[in-house]
């Protein structure tokens, strides 16, 4: 009786009066205790209002019934093919869709509702992994903050390949303080790549020194992060796969004092066993490591700077100094340096002109230290001459 004076009413009544009445109406719905024909006439009364020609009405009852697992399934399938204000709030909240539901959803729809389906409470990893193959930016940096999405790593690793040249995408990403290391060097390689392009774009420098700067500083960057990350073997691993895995990286974390680095480098790279590797790698005799060195494929221009490092290693072991092995060992470059230097002129150029810049950069880093460390001692000592004039007053 009261669904029948609501329809007789509704054909007259203004939008907006239409809109309360079918909020009051979805609400009875879920939640009083209705009759069973009551219930099956306010199920046809809401189907009925779907084809209400003013959205007031049916965002009304996209809100009153969105986030309801007990709401009728007809009238949310027909609201998720709605206009878009009305489909987003059925995609943000109603339990009822499938999975499959929502990856079809964003297969077909634009960034508003993409970025719907990303506020979702709970987004399984299905849905997470379509936003992150089609999605637009915004969906995907909604996703990325979202807390209650499942994401696996191949879905970070395609955000960061399609959108981590975008700074709200990085500095979300790198917010996590549990992303993968795989994951974060593709973001600082990202990085570099934006900022050689844009200093070459203002003509601040020369797009191919540009480039050297960046490369370098993202090895450098890499470094770190391999001396930091808890497991190593995942982002050598990513390294090979994308190309990075250079003779330059590789001597790098060598005369940073990464034995570990270097060492699983050489066994991705040779395919061997780790153990192996190291054992040959520290046999004083040398042909152990020659044989790993040519079967990694390694440039032949660059082992004499590796074997100088190793011989380094094996006469003064690693020295403790601030940094630990994320940074460039001074003594150890300017050592193989020298080294090298003696060596006759050719395809050694390019190799020495490397290690230079790593003397160079090495150099840099320990003054950098000293100098705060002398910071340090005068704050120190201003502080403990404070405390005897107080004291003595």
């Amino acid at each position: 009786m009261i669904v029948r004076h609501f329809l007789q009413w509704v054909r007259t009544a203004e939008a907006e009066e239409r809109a309360e009445a079918t909020s009051a109406l979805a609400r009875a719905y879920l939640h009083s205790e209705l009759s069973q024909d009551d219930r099956i006439a306010a199920e046809g009364a809401m189907i009925m209002l779907l084809d209400d020609p003013s959205p007031l009405v049916r965002h009304a009852l996209a809100d009153a019934l969105g986030a309801s697992p007990a709401a009728p399934a007809a009238v949310m399938h027909a609201l998720v093919n709605d206009q878009p204000e009305i489909a987003a709030v059925v995609l943000e909240r109603s339990p009822m869709l499938l999975d499959s539901d929502l990856v079809d959803a964003i297969a077909v729809s634009g960034s508003d509702l993409q970025t719907a389906v990303a506020r979702r409470a709970q987004l399984p990893r299905s849905v997470a992994a379509a936003i992150a193959e089609v999605g637009g930016a915004e969906a995907c940096l909604t996703l990325i903050e979202n807390p209650g999405a499942d994401i696996a790593a191949f879905s970070l690793d395609r955000i960061v390949a399609r959108f981590g040249h975008l700074a709200a995408i990085r500095e979300s990403l790198l917010a996590w303080h549990d992303l993968p290391a795989a994951t974060r060097q593709a973001l600082v390689v990202k990085l570099s790549e934006t900022l050689a392009g844009f200093v070459v774009a203002r003509n601040w420098m020369e797009e191919g020194r540009a480039q050297r700067v960046a490369q370098e500083a993202c090895e450098k960057a890499t470094v770190i992060l391999a001396g930091t990350c808890e497991e190593v073997s995942p982002l050598i691993g990513h390294l090979r796969a994308t190309g990075q895995l250079t003779a330059g990286l590789v001597l790098r974390s060598l005369l940073s004092g990464n034995t570990e680095f270097f060492e699983l480098s050489l066994a991705e790279l040779a395919g061997l066993p780790a153990r192996r590797v190291a054992a040959l790698v520290h046999d004083r005799r040398g042909a152990g490591f020659k044989a790993v060195f040519e079967r990694a494929g390694l440039p032949e221009s660059v082992y004499p700077a590796f074997r100088a490092a190793i011989e380094a290693i094996h006469e003064t072991g690693l020295i403790t100094v601030p940094g630990g092995n994320t940074r460039l060992k001074r003594r150890m470059v300017e050592r193989v340096l020298t080294s090298c230097a003696g060596m006759p002129a050719g395809d050694i150029e390019p190799l020495l002109l490397l290690l230079r810049r790593y003397a160079t950069e090495a150099a840099r880093e320990e003054a950098r230290l000293f100098c705060d460390e002398l910071v340090d001692m005068d704050g120190i000592v201003a502080a403990n001459d404070t405390g005897r004039a107080v004291a003595a007053a």
